[in-house]
């Protein structure tokens, strides 16, 4: 496992997202803790959660329950894994995804996320989705009260744009250490914010890494479409012997020494397999195939 800067931490090149182990589909607890390990096992050191990661109209923290739970039953040395976690965000029984970034909202969030993860600190703290109701300031302000409590250690931000995340920077100075947004061959929109990271020196955390990838993607009416425009992943997958996600994965950390992908994982073979990608280096031809196929 190779491993990048997050803050004054190293962490893991490849992350595990564990929201697919407690969202819509999620498997047992006995399969979901042998996911965790596996990653574990493998090397993995950031586990990314929220509170609303749960079924629609669920209590809140049903994943950082059974990540803690995860870690708890470890038998390994945990110490140096971080525990990112996100707040802002609901999941009412509708299954719809509501925001708040009410200062109040977010300080109650992150000490339910404490006595869940059963921690003195959280480890990254992260407003999940800016709120339009709210001046994002006074969100950020929220996150630059609980560090200076000491409630949690380091502070980050998901869905944001470029002047966001510059606002973000200027209330919270170097503890602003990482961006989550939306990134994939499929979906682009965050190159700038990307390359604003690369600038900065933060963190960025691609969530749902694999858009257009997996190979059920590639099924069905528009498949031949699907497989013009991504089989590039494919083929180099072929050529190595490895897996189209573990090609996606080790494309993604070659945009930029910043980024840190969260792919989800609901087996342990599946995020043994993205753990991978940390170790897999690809060429210069084979990623100006691969930036061709993402770019069509």
């Amino acid at each position: 496992m190779r491993y990048r800067t997050l803050g004054d931490l190293h962490v893991s090149a490849v992350g595990l997202g564990a929201m697919p182990l407690s969202i819509e589909g999620h498997p047992d607890e006995a399969r979901a803790l042998a996911t965790v390990h596996a990653a574990l096992d493998a090397g993995v050191t950031l586990l990314d959660t929220a509170d609303s990661y749960h079924l629609p109209g669920g209590a809140p923290g049903h994943n950082e329950l059974l990540v803690a739970r995860a870690l708890a039953a470890y038998g390994g040395d945990t110490s140096d894994v971080l525990v990112a976690t996100k707040g802002g965000q609901g999941r009412p029984a509708d299954g719809s995804w509501t925001v708040t970034g009410t200062p109040r909202h977010l300080k109650a969030a992150a000490e339910g996320s404490l006595k869940r993860l059963g921690v003195e600190a959280i480890g990254l703290y992260q407003l999940h989705k800016p709120d339009p109701a709210v001046p994002f300031e006074e969100s950020v302000g929220a996150l630059r009260e609980l560090l200076d409590e000491g409630k949690i250690r380091l502070a980050g931000a998901s869905n944001t744009d470029v002047e966001q995340i510059r606002v973000a920077r200027g209330i919270l100075g170097d503890r602003l250490v990482s961006v989550q947004n939306q990134y994939s061959p499929e979906v682009r929109d965050s190159e700038a914010e990307l390359r604003l990271c690369a600038e900065l020196g933060l963190a960025f955390l691609p969530w749902s890494p694999l858009g257009g990838i997996s190979r059920s993607s590639l099924d069905g009416p528009s498949g031949i479409e699907g497989l013009s425009r991504y089989g590039a992943f494919h083929e180099v997958a072929t050529e190595r012997g490895v897996s189209p996600q573990q090609v996606c994965l080790a494309w993604l950390l070659a945009r930029s020494p910043t980024v840190i992908p969260i792919p989800g994982a609901t087996r342990p073979e599946t995020i043994r397999d993205s753990a991978g990608a940390a170790d897999l280096m690809l060429g210069e031809e084979e990623l100006a195939r691969l930036d061709a196929a993402a770019q069509d």
